[in-house]
């Protein structure tokens, strides 16, 4: 048999077989662990009556990004139709995916998981995957507190199903219909909308203080990057409410959404995590209506520091309410153990010796290895044996094929 070569031109790519920034292999242990995440959180997700949909990778621009926010629009590879010359996306985020099947199928309230991997133009954070494996749940055809109660309790319930504790997580919830109501009563323009949320973004309160020092009622937005719900506060939407202005604290959209933010924090805290209150995280403004909340893992168990999962309220098509949350599934590799594999090696020359009838036994004995969770490997060469195994698959003249562990004499 001629020995294996390979070309010039082959050998030259193989030195430069990079992956892009962002882009990673998932490979063994991890693979497997990947695999078994999703198949025991898409068990829990399906128990707790949400139905489970596979959306395609690609979709044209116009149902993709029909009612996205600029920000996702940003984050979607387009690439052109071979067949119709129309402009396609490749799926960033998969929750516009679900609102087309839901205005498609969905009647009453709906609920849907999924999982997959989607395509982002740049990481999230420094170290971000661009082709995260993203898990998720919506709920439509609801638009009040019950449903992030719902979420909430899900999630809880998705970190119970790995073994995580609750209290390795801490959430923090806004409600962007405060900072929206405020815009309002005050009469403030695009722009100055749009440099309040810059500054709130870059967490700067003396440009803060110096912007809203010039603002007739700029008292209200300063209270909002001022305020927070502290781990061991007890919710109330008094805290709020109080240090805002007369105008203000007789809104009832800015009071329902205060006793919204107390109903949550409370139940969070109920469910064994910790919880803090930021109404100016308005990162999904545009496309946001209501609550929002990012679950952190607490720094004493980890060095991840971007939120593991990311949800909210919006508006899903005209009168249609839904919330819904997302996670990439990558996160969680760190804190999934996988049994040990118990490893056995057919030997070698007891397998090129072995009569057809022998060969026929072992095939029997190997099934039945495998049915007890054993790896078994028919070697292909003498070579051919892992660097750990636990026993060896010989062929014993009395009792047939037996496995001799390895330490044993």
């Amino acid at each position: 048999m001629p020995a294996c070569t390979a070309s010039t031109s082959l050998q030259t790519h193989a030195q430069n077989w990079l992956l892009p920034d962002g882009v990673a292999d998932v490979l063994f242990k991890d693979a497997q662990k990947q695999e078994s995440l999703r198949d025991a959180l898409l068990f829990v997700l399906t128990a707790h009556g949400y139905r489970l949909v596979s959306p395609p990778l690609i979709e044209y621009t116009e149902t993709l990004l029909g009612g996205a926010n600029e920000d996702l629009k940003r984050q979607t590879f387009k690439i052109v139709d071979q067949l119709t010359g129309r402009t396609m996306g490749v799926r960033a985020d998969i929750t516009p995916q679900i609102t087309r099947i839901d205005a498609q199928h969905g009647t009453g309230v709906a609920r849907y998981c999924y999982i997959g991997q989607v395509l982002k133009t740049l990481p999230n954070g420094l170290f971000g995957l661009r082709t995260p494996l993203q898990l998720g749940a919506e709920i439509f055809g609801v638009g009040d507190v019950g449903v992030e109660l719902s979420l909430l309790e899900l999630i809880t319930a998705l970190t119970d199903e790995i073994g995580m504790s609750r209290r390795d997580l801490h959430v923090d919830v806004g409600h962007v219909a405060i900072f929206e109501r405020l815009t309002q009563l005050h009469g403030l323009d695009e722009a100055a909308c749009e440099q309040l949320m810059a500054l709130y973004n870059k967490k700067d309160l003396p440009a803060l203080q110096a912007f809203c020092a010039d603002m007739l009622d700029g008292a209200d937005f300063l209270v909002l990057a001022k305020h927070n719900l502290a781990q061991d506060a007890t919710p109330d939407a008094n805290n709020l409410l109080v240090k805002l202005s007369k105008k203000a604290q007789n809104d009832q959209i800015i009071i329902d959404a205060a006793k919204d933010l107390a109903t949550l924090g409370a139940h969070i805290r109920a469910l064994g995590m910790t919880v803090s209150v930021d109404v100016t995280e308005l990162s999904g403004y545009h496309y946001h209506t209501g609550i929002v909340f990012n679950v952190y893992l607490n720094q004493s168990s980890t060095t991840q520091t971007q939120p593991l999962v990311r949800g909210g309220r919006f508006c899903a098509t005209v009168g249609r309410q839904a919330s819904g949350f997302s996670m990439d599934i990558n996160r969680l590799l760190e804190f999934v153990e996988l049994q040990e594999d118990t490893i056995i090696v057919v030997d070698f020359e007891d397998l090129a010796n072995s009569t057809e009838t022998q060969k026929e036994d072992l095939t029997t004995q190997i099934k039945t290895l495998q049915d007890e969770g054993c790896v078994v490997i028919k070697p292909l060469s003498a070579d051919d044996r892992p660097a750990q195994i636990d026993g060896v698959l010989h062929l014993d003249d009395a009792d047939g094929w037996a496995v001799r562990l390895v330490g044993d004499d």
